[in-house]
């Protein structure tokens, strides 16, 4: 399975546009299905950043909805915080996207030159560059204080 690794950092163009690191856009074509857009931005519910999602990977994090009553306000607020500030996006010939304003000011990246992608597996984030250092270091200050529990027979997600 392909992931998101690494840190980029790329510049805006004078247009506003930002090139989607090419490690990223091959991972996304690997995994793209024809029909859907190559990758859905949107607000992250918990940091200040840009979640970056291949439809599929998207899809699969908006299956909980069908769960709930439809008619529900639980439904509705889900719903519309997934969807409401999701943006499918395809870059052009090479790679370059716009990110929506509305995204951008979530990020803080309204006057950066230019943005930091982080891949973090299977999605990766877009940041204001200094906020992706602090946070990269952060997480890794705070994963020394992690314990993952050990894997139960069958369960471990590895091959045999």
């Amino acid at each position: 399975m392909s992931v998101f690794l690494g840190t980029h950092e790329n510049r805006f163009d004078a247009k506003g546009r930002v090139s989607i690191p090419a490690g990223f856009r091959t991972v996304l074509k690997a995994q793209h299905t024809e029909g859907d857009s190559l990758v859905i931005l949107r607000p992250s519910h918990t940091m200040p950043c840009i979640e970056a999602w291949p439809a599929g990977a998207f899809s699969h994090l908006t299956q909980p909805l069908d769960r709930l009553d439809m008619f529900s306000e639980d439904h509705d607020d889900l719903a519309a915080a997934l969807y409401a500030d999701a943006y499918p996006l395809d870059p052009d010939r090479e790679g370059r996207i716009i990110i929506p304003d509305f995204l951008r000011e979530h990020a803080g990246i309204t006057e950066s030159a230019a943005v930091a992608f982080m891949g973090v597996g299977r999605t990766f984030q877009i940041w204001e560059p200094n906020a992706a250092r602090q946070r990269r270091e952060e997480a890794r200050q705070r994963s020394r204080r992690i314990s993952i529990p050990a894997a139960r027979d069958g369960q471990d997600g590895g091959a045999a």
